[in-house]
């Protein structure tokens, strides 16, 4: 007995071990992925191919290859790009074919380059046509007739041939028109997956959030992974003000090692809206190591920061935010109401005096302007912004004229 239950523990120990070392694993590959996604996006794709490399000299994921082709191809090092899409073929078959048609299609070899295209299609990684079309990489062979010839084929079913036309009238708010083509859908596949998130999508873009939130949960409930459907239950769960569900869904999201690093800043803003401000500087923190200086986030660590009592920490986020984009009222406007909240006053004005000059027409910015010149004593300063704000429209400057400026 002692000898099974000390057999036991070894096989639950190695069960954990096991666990960890995969955890491990699949954080530093994400990590890896973001770290080179951080330096491409930077225009850094040597530092990106570098970073690459190493993870790949630790170990052997065909997303690290793909990763690391799309650097080579900035890089203009196309024989690189093409061992590194080989590369992900021979771990993922086919993976790589649609990045070698990229390449050959760069090179102006439409044979190749169709040729991997089609390879491409008839595999799970297969791209929608709208994504085919709008990449500028083909067009040095868009008036070859290989390129035509490809184009003849029916690649693509009428169900996602009308979803594709719903994608497009619904990101582009043509609500008719995308109905009329869910409508054919319904007729033609009234009980199809693709209806459904079809019906999702018309209800995006007629703003019934509830409805689309109804869908997408019950397509994830068979199919918990699908990118695509919780990506767009994040942005119904946002309009709805769901940020609670929205930071679960972007949670869900992560945890599957999509490699976006907008997801932490998604997530950031859901747990922001929560209240949950340890959790949203946590994945600001994290965002801001890959992209250091980027606009949003400095701005949103602020807010958080000046939402926690801590002016301070705020006023810092804020200020480096304003070294970065001198020229943008809404870094002065953020440290100006951190000023307005700390009560120093003349600070508050000084910079509310500057997001006005580039845009004057902010009614909000004459309002709080005003505000800091009453506390500041200047009530005539005061009332002169407070009619301004008034003369845009802005309802809330009545209180204040009333109050202060009628005699």
């Amino acid at each position: 007995m002692k000898h099974l239950i000390l057999r036991f523990r070894k096989t639950l120990l190695l069960v954990a071990m096991m666990l960890i070392s995969g955890f491990a694993y699949s954080q530093q590959l994400i990590d890896y992925l973001l770290q080179a996604k951080a330096f491409s996006r930077a225009g850094n794709p040597e530092a990106s191919v570098q970073v690459l490399t190493e993870a790949i000299a630790g170990q052997q994921d065909y997303r690290l290859f793909l990763e690391r082709a799309e650097a080579n191809i900035v890089s203009g090092k196309y024989s690189e790009a093409i061992a590194d899409y080989n590369a992900a073929n021979s771990l993922a078959p086919l993976s790589g074919e649609y990045g070698l048609a990229k390449v050959y299609a760069i090179r102006g070899d439409a044979a190749t380059s169709v040729y991997h295209l089609e390879l491409s299609m008839k595999s799970d990684y297969r791209r929608s046509e709208k994504e085919i079309m709008l990449n500028p990489v083909f067009e040095r062979i868009e008036n070859r007739s290989e390129w035509r010839q490809f184009w003849r084929k029916n690649w693509y079913t009428i169900a996602e041939e009308r979803l594709s036309e719903i994608e497009y009238y619904s990101s582009a708010g043509r609500i008719e028109e995308a109905s009329a083509s869910l409508n054919e859908l319904v007729k033609l596949y009234p009980d199809e997956e693709i209806t459904q998130y079809a019906e999702a999508l018309v209800n995006m873009s007629a703003g019934r959030f509830t409805s689309a939130v109804r869908i997408l949960s019950d397509l994830l409930s068979a199919d918990q992974a699908n990118e695509k459907y919780l990506r767009t239950l994040g942005r119904a769960q946002e309009a709805l003000g769901n940020h609670a569900g929205a930071s679960m869904t972007y949670s869900k999201l992560i945890s599957l090692d999509v490699a976006d690093p907008d997801l932490l800043l998604k997530r950031a803003e859901a747990f922001n809206k929560t209240g949950e401000n340890d959790r949203a500087t946590a994945d600001l923190d994290r965002y801001l190591a890959l992209f250091p200086g980027e606009k949003d986030a400095l701005s949103l660590a602020g807010r958080i920061s000046a939402a926690a009592g801590d002016n301070l920490r705020a006023l810092g986020y804020f200020t480096e935010n304003l070294k970065n984009n001198p020229n943008d009222p809404q870094c002065y406007i953020d440290r100006a109401n951190t000023y307005l909240s700390a009560r120093s006053w003349d600070w508050a004005v000084l910079d509310y005096a500057m997001a006005l000059d580039l845009d004057p027409g902010n009614s909000d910015t004459w309002l709080n302007k005003g505000i800091a010149l009453l506390n500041a004593g200047k009530t005539e300063d005061a009332c002169h912004d407070f009619r301004k704000s008034f003369s845009m429209g802005n309802r809330r400057a009545v209180e204040y004229l009333g109050k202060h400026c009628i005699k």
